[in-house]
């Protein structure tokens, strides 16, 4: 649990990512790649304010994501992620009035739920990889 904080910050900014991109397309509009370059049409979206600090946002993340994973075992730090299906849909529903219907509430509740669940399963220490190897400590060859 030593990794947590990090481990919310992956889940947070991985959030605000998809935020800033909804942000991003709904300032551009509806997007048609009809009479124009698609390279051309690609880099517009792409440094759009919002769409580029999404992506940049997303970078952080990924790093974030890649220092958890040297602390904790996988299957401790990846469910975790799911919480950012919770924070989107909590952070839709007031910056973009999206729905947030019972069905959702449910789905949220579930998600939170087994996160919970799997953060009681284990430490999530990646003590395997820290620890030395008995059989090359004691000189016996594999």
């Amino acid at each position: 649990m030593k990794y947590i904080v990090f481990i919310l910050f992956t889940v947070m900014t991985n959030a605000a990512a998809q935020l800033m991109l909804k942000q991003g397309m709904m300032t551009l509009g509806p997007i048609s790649f009809e009479g124009v370059n698609p390279i051309v049409k690609l880099l517009q979206i792409v440094f759009s304010p919002w769409v580029f600090f999404g992506l940049c946002t997303f970078v952080i993340s990924m790093a974030s994501h890649l220092y958890v994973l040297s602390k904790v075992e996988l299957s401790f730090a990846y469910p975790f992620l799911s919480l950012a299906y919770v924070a989107v849909a909590i952070f839709a529903y007031f910056v973009f009035r999206e729905d947030l219907n019972a069905w959702r509430v449910a789905g949220i509740a579930f998600i939170c739920l087994g996160t919970i669940l799997i953060a009681q399963g284990g430490s999530g220490l990646a003590e395997a990889a820290s620890s030395p190897d008995p059989i090359k400590t004691s000189g016996v060859a594999r």
